[in-house]
C-alpha cells in the first residue's frame, strides 16, 4: 500500500528526494540550500528558454520538481536574452541570496547535470540549441 494513498504521490515524493540528495551530494550543502540551488537554476533556466523548449522541458520534471519549475512563470515574459555567461550566472547569483547558498557557477554546472543526467537527451539537447553558445559550452557541457 502507498504511504499516501496514490502511488504516484509517493514515486514523486521519492524522485523529488533523490534529486535534492544529489544536488546536496554535489554543492557540498544541506537539503534547504539544495532546494534553494534547485529552484533558482530551474527557474534562471526556464526564464531563457523558448516556450516551447520550456514545456518539453518541464514535461519531463518529476511532478513536484515541476511545479517547483513553473512557479512564478509567466509565459508571456520569456525568454528573456542571456547574451554571455556573465550574465546567466549573474541572474542566477540574483535568486541565490543566502550567504549559504552554493557558488554560482557551481549551481549552474550543477543543476544543468543533474537534468541531463534525468531528463530524456532529446529534450537536452533542444536546451542546449536554445541557449547562447558561451553559456553551453562554459556551464551546460560541464555540468
Amino acid at each position: 500500500m502507498s504511504d499516501l494513498g496514490l502511488s504516484f504521490i509517493d514515486e514523486t515524493v521519492n524522485e523529488t528526494n533523490h534529486w535534492l540528495n544529489v544536488l546536496a551530494e554535489r554543492l557540498d550543502v544541506d537539503r534547504q540550500h539544495a532546494y534553494h540551488a534547485l529552484r533558482s537554476g530551474l527557474h534562471t533556466l526556464r526564464d531563457r528558454l523558448p516556450v516551447d523548449e520550456c514545456a518539453a522541458l518541464g514535461a519531463q520534471l518529476p511532478h513536484l520538481v515541476r511545479g517547483i519549475y513553473y512557479e512564478t512563470w509567466r509565459p508571456a515574459d520569456v525568454p528573456r536574452t542571456t547574451r554571455s555567461t556573465e550574465q546567466y550566472l549573474e541572474d542566477l547569483s540574483h535568486r541565490l541570496t543566502d550567504d549559504r547558498d552554493p557558488e554560482v557557477r557551481a549551481t549552474a554546472e550543477a543543476v544543468f547535470g543533474l537534468l541531463k543526467g534525468n531528463c530524456g537527451s532529446g529534450i537536452m539537447d533542444k536546451v542546449r540549441a536554445a541557449m547562447p553558445d558561451d553559456v553551453a559550452t562554459d556551464l551546460f557541457d560541464k555540468g
